[in-house]
């Protein structure tokens, strides 16, 4: 009897609990978050709901928000919200990592200000939120733990590759069949095409596989580093099928995400000329800026790095000479295998969804952990029944692997504690609000207008995702997906995004292929500025053209012949130099 009535009280406190919560949803009404210049955030208590559990079940309402305007939102305590002042916090850190040369301190003081700002120069309220709600958050975060035991995972299978003879395997397979600079690069440019999968796995198996093959060259590891990051990025935004085309749709609410995805992809004007940048540069056997002297020296000194070699405490000085070339494609190929199903399992492929569904609906994180782990697994038990490693080797390795990553989780868990700063400042509601106002009778424009924006967003908070979040529904909303400056809009919002991530010293990629390079992280970003820029600049003027004509098949071959024609100017240039 008395099991009963509890059972009786239990569910009346949840159906009060439940009528509680459609009554708030009709009381509050729109959105406040929506309005331009909001100083609204969601309450961090119920959740916009409204009303919050007791502690004898019953539903309440929520004392944070109760003397809101708006039920379930409350105003930000910051009086640096949603202004221009918010993006200065990654503004700050980008500058002095370009200046110093040092990205740890840059990108710490770029938290502090941001911590600064959010608490209004409290000292207590700065240390609490770069800490509590910056760092401490962050890596506490499921999504970012996954990516970082992917990240150690790699550099364990790295270590284990070079530590058996793969690696020193296939360099000198490689050294008989690539006999020239321009092959190697190509090579690594082709391998880049090949893994679109993710742009995490891309930059790190790219670089473990292709450094032996161009330091054999004596191709700088800034030019390594640049192949790397521009097949990576620029080719997952234009694959269908990958987790960043998953990443796009998942922000289209309808289900059509990835049928739009699709068709902005003839309009992605960066990632494309991006590419073409790249083959006309090892094609053109030419390189300009800060690039052009790392090259030489390369080339004809054999310095690899013009500087500091941040992972040499990581170098394999003992490798095996028992391995062979199938001790590094093995592991390889296995592990592509096993991140695809990976990221199809956490799309629910094994539940009944289909391949597209699964994939468009994948957990990156999730899929690549797992992935990564079963192909750890098998390489492990590969090597002990090819005996070309002890076990004792094979265990050294997992603390070898996670010692080479720390340098690009230090810098990942700042970039990410940064993020929050700009989060917490409310800079995507500014840039949304700058994109809105931008939307009037400049329609023609509008295109270039919001791959700029996309640019700077990314840019200044280093995440390309984060930057579709906000820009890809704004655009939606602006635009009919019928009407073709609709589709092409989405696509400028992509291309931007991917550009500024690709120019942020702060952007999770650029750290990855950094990274997979083995080559200082800083050197890597003031060497790839300037192509960076240079195929932005002629994206730019592509989408001017694009907004008139409306179509590809007339703004893309304007790009491409812009894009030759600026790679020809500077090989003239520096011949006659």
């Amino acid at each position: 009897m008395r099991k009963t009535n509890r059972r009786l009280i239990q569910g009346a406190a949840i159906l009060l609990l439940l009528f509680s919560l459609v009554t708030t949803a009709f009381a509050a009404g729109e959105d406040p978050t929506e309005f331009n210049g909001t100083k609204y955030i969601e309450c961090p208590d119920c959740a916009t709901m409204g009303v919050v559990l007791s502690d004898e079940g019953e539903s309440v309402p929520c004392e944070t928000c109760a003397e809101s305007e708006y039920v379930g939102y409350i105003t930000s305590s910051s009086g640096f919200f949603n202004t221009p002042l918010s993006l200065l916090p990654p503004v700050i850190a980008i500058g002095l990592a370009l200046l110093t040369k040092e990205v740890y301190s840059s990108l710490f003081i770029g938290i502090v200000v941001g911590g600064l700002l959010y608490s209004n120069f409290s000292f207590e309220g700065t240390v609490l939120h770069v800490f509590q709600d910056g760092i401490v958050s962050v890596l506490s975060d499921g999504y970012n733990v996954g990516i970082l035991i992917f990240l150690v995972i790699l550099g364990t299978m790295v270590c284990l590759m070079n530590k058996a003879g793969g690696s020193a395997a296939f360099g000198r397979w490689a050294a008989d069949n690539i006999k020239s600079r321009a092959g190697a690069q190509l090579a690594c440019v082709l391998l880049g095409v090949l893994i679109f999968i993710d742009d995490y796995f891309n930059c790190l198996t790219v670089g473990s596989v292709m450094r032996p093959i161009t330091d054999k060259q004596n191709i700088s590891r800034t030019k390594l580093a640049y192949l790397i990051d521009s097949t990576a990025a620029p080719i997952c935004i234009i694959a269908p099928i990958s987790s960043w085309a998953a990443a796009v749709s998942g922000f289209v609410e309808d289900g059509s995400g990835l049928a739009l995805f699709i068709r902005a992809i003839p309009y992605n004007f960066y990632a494309l000329l991006t590419i073409v940048m790249m083959l006309g540069l090892v094609v053109l056997k030419m390189d300009y800026g800060p690039m052009a002297m790392y090259e030489h020296n390369a080339e004809t000194k054999g310095d690899l790095f013009s500087g500091k070699n941040p992972y040499a405490g990581a170098e394999d000085d003992a490798p095996s000479d028992g391995g062979g070339v199938i001790d590094l494609v093995a592991p390889i190929i296995v592990l592509v295998i096993c991140c695809v199903i990976g990221m199809i399992y956490s799309g629910g492929f094994f539940s009944g969804a289909s391949f597209v569904d699964a994939f468009s609906g994948s957990d990156a994180s999730v899929g690549l952990m797992l992935g990564s782990a079963f192909g750890l697994i098998f390489t492990l038990a590969f090597y002990a029944v090819r005996r070309v490693l002890s076990f004792r080797d094979m265990m050294g390795c997992i603390p070898e692997g996670f010692k080479a990553m720390v340098p690009a989780i230090m810098i990942l868990t700042f970039a990410w504690s940064l993020k929050a700063m700009t989060d917490s400042l409310g800079a995507k509601y500014f840039v949304r609000d700058l994109v809105r106002s931008s939307a009037g009778s400049f329609d023609m424009f509008l295109p270039a207008i919001v791959f700029v924006i996309g640019c700077l967003l990314a840019f200044a908070t280093g995440t390309s995702w984060g930057t579709f979040g906000v820009l890809i529904p704004i655009t939606m909303a602006i635009f009919p997906m019928d009407d073709p400056l609709g589709i092409i809009c989405i696509s400028a919002c992509m291309a931007g995004a991917v550009c500024g991530d690709h120019c942020s010293p702060i952007s999770d990629t650029t750290i990855m292929a950094s990274a997979g390079a083995q080559c200082d992280h800083v050197n890597h970003v003031s060497t790839q500025l300037p192509y960076a820029i240079s195929v932005a600049a002629v994206s730019f003027v592509t989408y001017i053209v694009a907004g008139f004509v409306r179509t590809p098949l007339i703004a893309l071959p304007v790009g491409i012949v812009l894009m030759l024609g600026f790679l020809y100017f500077m090989k003239m240039r520096q011949n006659k130099g």
